[in-house]
């Protein structure tokens, strides 16, 4: 211990004695943002104990007497440089939450197993990068927090932590799921997102509780047919991926309210897309689309479509019947028109067309009264000079100092249409 660490020191000790004096009432000790280097054995006094947070210290070790501390629900060790844990934890019985988050830990004793009463574990910003076999003990987990750690897989034995209702295992190096993750019956949230996946085991279909997945940023080239079975899912984000089609399946999950399938490499939507009624967001930005089937019309729930950077030609006149539409994204394509059934896109505020090829615009664009946001750049056969588009999107958004108010959509389209000839007169407010 170094002189600048003895005042920390002496502080825990003055308030490990005055808990000991308290004697049951001295239940909670707070020793957080100390600068502990060294917490004091004479911890292990304090038999009554049931709550003790140490975060925000600089631990590197726990004495080996937190063991004695047998009364404990609730022990915060987060923040710390702790590398490893005394095998002593594992007397700690009745603990229910264990925080370890944002520490050094490379490795978890064996004796982990013991803590059969734990309901939650924070293990993530470690170093782990495998977890022992005793894991599987545990019971009576619900919510286990690895992300930001060096896993490359998961144990079989995580199979038997049949209580889980959130498993978060992003931001490792996981490169398959066993199959005995389909024995997590009860998980509602499982984080999959930043690891390096290449498939998903049939048995993913067998977590019927879920209702969020997250299998963002991996290397799936493809979905199992059994996605479908996931019928109570609201949330699921499967961009940064390689699909290149989606399984009909995905139309079995009429639960869903929102779809994050951008970045990939899809170049077909399965007609089955329309069997998601509840979705409020769908975004499909840098895909590989040309064409969207008709059934994109059911959809009729939709607030938010981003179908950005594709190859899309042409839009189908069914998008016509998504009227709850607020936002509609539809920049970097080939689209020369405009179905004429755009005019039925009353409540629709930000219309981003910029960098297609139009020739030309319908009539009915008039009836978008709502329209807060419109960006015409960059289709140049339209022949609206751009001191009337007004600022590009990154002027508009990019930046803090430099921002510049967009071009009122009322004032392009009355210009654009004042100068067709025979073209309507109204003017659009």
């Amino acid at each position: 211990m170094t002189l600048l660490s003895q005042p920390a020191y002496d502080e825990a000790l003055r308030k490990i004695e005055r808990c000991k004096k308290r004697g049951l009432r001295g239940r909670s000790l707070d020793l957080r943002n100390l600068g502990l280097t060294m917490l004091p054995p004479e911890i292990g006094h304090l038999t009554a104990l049931t709550v003790l947070l140490l975060s925000q210290n600089q631990l590197t070790t726990l004495p080996p007497q937190i063991g004695r501390l047998k009364a404990l629900t609730k022990l915060d060790i987060s923040k710390n440089q702790l590398s490893t844990l005394p095998s002593d934890i594992g007397q700690l019985t009745v603990l229910l939450e264990l925080d370890l988050h944002a520490n050094q830990l490379s490795t978890l004793p064996p004796e982990i197993g013991q803590l059969t009463a734990l309901v939650s574990i924070e293990l993530y910003g470690n170093q782990l990068s495998t977890l022992p076999v005793e894991i599987g003990h545990l019971t009576a987990l619900k919510y286990l927090y690895l992300h930001g750690n060096q896993l490359s897989a998961l144990l079989p034995e995580i199979g038997r932590l049949t209580a889980l209702k959130n498993l978060n295992v992003s931001h490792n190096q996981l490169g398959m799921l066993p199959p005995e993750i389909g024995q997590l019956t009860a998980l509602t949230q499982l984080d999959l997102a930043d690891n390096q996946l290449s498939a998903l085991p049939p048995e993913i279909g067998l977590l019927t509780a879920l209702t969020q997945l997250n299998i963002s940023h991996n290397q799936l080239g493809m979905l199992p047919p059994e996605i479908g079975q996931l019928t109570a899912l609201t949330q699921l984000y499967i961009y940064h991926n390689q699909l290149g089609m989606l399984p009909p399946e995905i139309g079995q999950l009429t639960a869903l309210t929102e779809l994050y399938i951008y970045h990939n490499q899809l170049n077909k939507l399965p007609p089955e897309i329309g069997q998601l009624t509840a979705l409020t967001q769908l975004n499909l930005y840098n895909n590989q689309l040309d064409m969207l089937p008709p059934e994109i019309g059911q959809l009729t729930a939709l607030t938010q479509l981003v179908l950005a950077t594709n190859q899309l030609n042409m839009l189908p006149p069914e998008i016509g019947q998504l009227t709850a539409l607020i936002e509609l994204y539809l920049y970097d394509n080939q689209l020369s028109k405009l179905p004429t059934e755009f005019g039925q896109f009353t409540l629709l505020e930000k219309l981003y067309l910029f960098n297609n090829q139009l020739v030309t615009l319908p009539p009915e664009i008039l009836q978008l009264r709502s329209l807060v946001h419109l960006f015409l750049h960059g289709n140049t056969e339209l022949g609206i000079p751009e001191s009337i588009l007004g600022p590009t999107v990154d002027e508009v958004y990019v930046g803090d100092k430099s921002r510049k108010e967009p071009a009122r959509p009322a004032d392009i389209l009355n210009f654009y249409f004042t100068r067709q000839r025979g073209g309507p007169r109204e003017r659009c407010e």
